[in-house]
């Protein structure tokens, strides 16, 4: 099959490789669209654990080839998404729905072989059926949806409340997306620059924020005089925890929904003692698939302005060298797959 392959950081190919015996308990599916996340290029780059050579891509849907069990017959030829996460299935975490504690955790896409291919090894146990309408290139974005999703179910949140997102990235327009459905009230985005912010507006935004444009806190005290209910900061950088911190309401929430790159940060911790703020991790986010479908199914989130181009897999640098210069406007990559 045709694939590409991070053989080492910095190295990625295009290639053909044998199909493996399929694993038990999991269904092989036929990919119809994969796409590209700003995490597969941190494991390009070798900034994140992975087993090398490795096929990336971990945001996908397709239609369902094969099984391994004929527990799992029914699941062939369907229309399918589903989850990434490789588990024992027996454990205390497990059985209590709390997959990514498992020890024997592996993550498709990371430690085992992703979606940049045509075919696609995962476990049936994770698969979610898609409706008929649904397009493939919106399904395959059920990854983000769902950390968005976990994220604020992490928040236990209440409708009519103000709301910030920092980063205007993919998670942090999955976010506002779901802001917008749970009822928040002036959700504020915030961004480096302006490159993103006008899809955060035309997806329904209160007002936006470029921080090389204005001042984060001046703005703020137009937006939110009070302090920010529920802020998600999606981008993992030092600045911006910080920030998030200080623009958060007395007693308000923070959720650290962005990747740190393994690096050492400096918080002031009165900023969360004094204020008695709610400072929440939000870098584990599982079975929240079938919840994202069911969203895009029923109209409650739109994923149309996420898709930036449509792209054969043979074309992956140009969607890898998109995806790390963020053209003006763009969110993401997708790879679509003829039948």
């Amino acid at each position: 099959m045709k694939c590409v392959v991070i053989e080492k950081p910095g190295r990625v190919i295009y290639t053909d490789r044998e199909l493996p015996p399929l694993a038990k308990d999991f269904a092989r599916i036929r990919v119809k669209a994969a796409a590209v996340c700003a995490t597969d290029l941190e494991v390009v780059d070798g900034n994140i654990p992975a087993n090398y050579p490795l096929t990336p891509g971990h945001e996908w849907s397709g239609v369902v080839e094969a099984v391994e069990n004929d527990r799992f017959a029914s699941w062939v030829g369907k229309r399918v998404t589903g989850s990434n996460d490789v588990t024992c299935g027996v454990c205390e975490a497990c059985r209590s729905g709390n997959w990514r504690y498992c020890k024997e955790f592996e993550e498709i896409g990371f430690k085992r072989n992703g979606a940049y291919a045509e075919y696609i090894d995962v476990p049936a146990y994770g698969l979610v059926e898609l409706p008929d309408h649904l397009p493939f290139t919106h399904a395959a974005l059920a990854e983000p949806m769902g950390v968005a999703l976990g994220t604020w179910e992490k928040l236990e949140p209440k409708s009519g409340k103000t709301c910030l997102i920092y980063g205007a990235g993919s998670i942090g327009l999955c976010c506002l997306a779901v802001a917008k459905a749970m009822g928040m009230r002036k959700i504020v985005v915030v961004a480096t620059t302006s490159k993103r912010l006008e899809i955060a507006k035309k997806m329904g935004a209160y007002a936006t924020v470029a921080v090389r444009e204005e001042d984060i806190f001046e703005a703020m005290k137009q937006y939110h005089p009070e302090g920010t209910d529920y802020i998600i900061e999606a981008t993992g950088m030092e600045e911006c925890i910080q920030n998030s911190l200080k623009l958060c309401k007395k007693g308000g929430y923070v959720a650290l929904a962005g990747y740190g790159r393994g690096k050492t940060m400096s918080i002031r911790i009165d900023d969360i003692h004094v204020n008695n703020l709610h400072l929440i991790g939000a870098g584990n986010n599982w079975n929240q698939h079938k919840k994202a479908i069911e969203m895009m199914a029923d109209g409650a989130v739109d994923m149309t302005p996420f898709i930036s181009e449509t792209l054969p897999l043979s074309e992956v640098q140009k969607a890898l060298d998109d995806a790390r210069s963020r053209p003006a406007g763009f969110i993401k990559a997708i790879f679509t797959f003829d039948d």
